[in-house]
């Protein structure tokens, strides 16, 4: 089997410019999910890491990406999953926050270390239902000073929650 090659900088911006289903002001390389893009004898193949395993956006997601393909000259297309090491929310690039910013989700805070090895996970208290939290910043007047509405917001990412100095409602993407 012939080894993957170097795409041009095109398929890669088509394949990175793929806006995200769910949050579609978010391409994919903003999120953080495009692992690989190379040319093999299958045509294009991209590499993905969904952001949790099971998320109802991976299909959509992959067809997006075969779909983006094609239309660009490109109808030979392989998209793969790899879960591990899984995504992180450390995955979304600077670019990612500003725009999650800009569309009125507050960003997740770096979580440390997503190099695969083990990840500290904590059930309950992250997501107390109300209280302040010095990560979580208003993104529409930058106040620390917010409680939690619900932890579950309009996807499985997201919770709800209100700024009690601007009063505000907005989606906090959730850090993983």
């Amino acid at each position: 089997m012939d080894s993957p090659s170097p795409v041009s900088t095109t398929v890669r911006q088509v394949v990175e410019s793929v806006p995200d289903p769910e949050l579609p002001w978010l391409s994919l390389a903003d999120l953080g999910v495009i692992r690989e893009v190379a040319q093999g004898p299958a045509g294009v193949e991209v590499v993905i890491t969904p952001t949790y395993t099971g998320c109802p956006a991976t299909e959509q997601i992959m067809d997006d990406i075969r779909t983006a393909l094609a239309r660009n000259g490109h109808p030979r297309s392989v998209v793969n999953l790899r879960l591990s090491p899984a995504w992180s929310t450390d995955d979304v690039t600077e670019a990612g926050r500003r725009k999650m910013i800009e569309h009125g989700v507050a960003p997740p805070a770096p979580v440390g270390d997503s190099s695969g090895g083990e990840v500290a996970v904590s059930i309950g208290g992250r997501f107390a239902p109300t209280g302040t939290d010095p990560d979580l910043t208003c993104p529409r007047c930058g106040s620390h000073n917010t409680e939690i509405i619900s932890p579950f917001g309009a996807t499985a990412c997201k919770a709800l929650v209100r700024c009690l100095d601007c009063r505000e409602p907005f989606e906090w993407f959730k850090p993983l």
